[in-house]
């Protein structure tokens, strides 16, 4: 998608296609309305700024929408697409040793008995030791710090899928010999 692609979408389409890089509904409608953007990078500030402004509820219902490290895609309505980004971001799971996803799924099971949601983590680059070691770290946080470290991520994450979002536009325009760049 081109940034002025996303910046003319009609209201509801561009807040489905925003929900591919947050599952947060009032992040997505907030991102709507502050369309349109001037440049990737002022997507990436609003989306920044819109985010730390959201509430613990908000938040939580960002990190529903991610499958648990080394699962499948999450379900449910709305999610559509970010499955196979999902699956992009936690390439480092594929291929782990059966110790180290049975050390996920457990870890991943006491994480969201300790905190009330998954683990989350911005996957990308990392293999599936250092996410386990991650996982087991942060485990001995306190409840209110890990809270704001799994929103940071989350927030990383949102940054990348952005990227992606109008990136693809990007790669699409240059297949087509357009080197228009939003």
């Amino acid at each position: 998608m081109q940034l002025d692609d996303l910046n003319t979408l009609e209201a509801d389409s561009a807040a489905r296609e925003l929900l591919r890089c947050c599952g947060s509904t009032a992040w997505a409608r907030q991102m709507t309305a502050a369309r349109p953007f001037a440049t990737a990078a002022a997507v990436e500030e609003a989306g920044d700024r819109i985010w730390w402004r959201l509430d613990e509820a908000d938040w939580r219902e960002a990190f529903a929408a991610h499958p648990k490290i080394g699962a499948g895609p999450a379900g449910g309505a709305g999610r559509a697409g970010r499955g196979d980004w999902s699956a992009e971001e936690q390439a480092g799971v594929t291929g782990a040793s059966a110790g180290v996803t049975a050390r996920l799924a457990a870890a991943n099971r006491d994480y969201e008995a300790r905190f009330g949601y998954i683990f989350i983590v911005c996957a990308t680059g990392k293999s599936a030791a250092e996410m386990l070691e991650a996982l087991e770290r942060r485990l001995g946080n306190a409840p209110g710090r890990e809270l704001r470290i799994a929103a940071e991520e989350q927030r990383k994450i949102t940054r990348l899928r952005l990227a992606k979002l109008i990136d693809g536009g990007l790669a699409a325009a240059a297949t087509e010999g357009r080197t228009d760049r939003p």
